[in-house]
C-alpha cells in the first residue's frame, strides 16, 4: 500500500511540474500580495509583520488546497482513467494519500517567496522553533481545507469546482482576518469571523510565530469545520461511488 501511494505521489507531483504555470501562480500570487499589501504599510512593525507573513503563508496554502484540490479531483472524475482505478482492489486510500501529499509539497513551495519576501523587505522575525512550529501549524491548518476541495471535487464537474471553490476562498480570506488585521475588520466581521475556520488557522499561526494569545472560540470553531468537512467528504465520494458504480 505505502509503494502505491508513493506511485501516486510521483504521478501528481510529475503533472505539475510539467504545466508549472499553476505551481508558479501558487507560489508567487501570496509573495506579490505580501510586497503590495504588507511591505508598504505593516513592514517596519517586527510584530504586524510577522503576523502578516503567517497569514500570507495560510492565503498560498489555501489557495492550493482547497481550490487546487477541489478542481483536481473534480477533473479526475472526469477522465476514463477513474472509473478504472476505482475498480482495481486497492481503494481509494493509496490515490487520495498521494494527491494529498502533491497538495502539500505544493503548498510548501508557496510558502518560500512569502518567507523570502518577510526575510530581506520587512522586519517580521522569529525564532528557528517558531518557524517549524508555524510550518507545523499550516500543515495541521490546510486540513479542514483539503477537505473540503475533495468535497467539492467529489460533488461537482470541475467548471463548477472552480466556481464553488472561488466562491468559498475569497470570503473566507476575508472574513478569516487574512487580508486585513483582525484589529481592522468592521465590527459585523469580527463578530462573524472567530467562526470562519480561517480564522482558526490565523489564530494559531500568529500563537507560534508572533507569540499571540490565540482565541479560543476560533480554535473551537476550527476543530468543529474539520471534523465537519471530513464527513462531508466521506459522503460525497460514497455518493459519487453509489451513483457511478452501483
Amino acid at each position: 500500500m505505502p509503494s502505491l501511494a508513493s506511485a501516486h505521489l510521483r504521478l501528481f507531483l510529475l503533472e505539475q511540474v510539467r504545466v508549472p504555470v499553476g505551481l508558479l501562480a501558487g507560489a508567487l500570487f501570496p509573495a506579490i500580495s505580501m510586497v503590495a499589501f504588507v511591505v508598504p504599510f505593516a513592514g517596519d512593525d517586527p510584530k504586524a509583520a510577522t503576523m502578516a507573513t503567517g497569514s500570507m503563508m495560510f492565503f498560498g496554502a489555501m489557495a492550493g488546497t482547497l481550490v487546487n484540490l477541489s478542481i483536481t479531483v473534480a477533473q479526475d472524475r472526469e477522465l476514463p482513467w477513474n472509473p478504472y482505478l476505482r475498480t482495481l482492489p486497492a481503494g481509494p486510500f493509496p490515490r487520495f494519500t498521494g494527491r494529498i501529499l502533491a497538495a502539500l509539497a505544493v503548498t510548501l513551495v508557496s510558502v518560500v517567496p512569502v518567507l523570502l519576501v518577510a526575510a530581506f523587505l520587512t522586519e517580521a522575525t522569529t525564532t528557528p522553533l517558531g518557524l517549524l512550529l508555524g510550518l507545523g501549524a499550516l500543515v495541521v491548518g490546510v486540513v479542514p481545507f483539503m477537505l473540503m476541495g475533495l468535497f467539492i471535487g467529489s460533488l461537482m464537474s470541475a467548471k463548477g469546482a472552480i466556481a464553488a471553490s472561488q466562491v468559498l476562498f475569497f470570503p473566507m480570506a476575508i472574513l478569516g482576518g487574512l487580508l486585513l488585521p483582525p484589529a481592522l475588520l468592521p465590527d459585523f466581521v469580527e463578530v462573524v469571523s472567530p467562526y470562519v475556520p480561517t480564522r482558526g488557522v490565523a489564530e494559531l499561526l500568529w500563537a507560534v510565530a508572533a507569540g499571540n494569545t490565540p482565541d479560543a472560540v476560533a480554535l473551537i470553531s476550527l476543530a468543529g469545520w474539520t471534523v465537519v468537512a471530513a464527513i462531508a467528504a466521506a459522503w460525497a465520494y460514497r455518493r459519487d461511488e453509489g451513483r457511478r458504480f452501483r
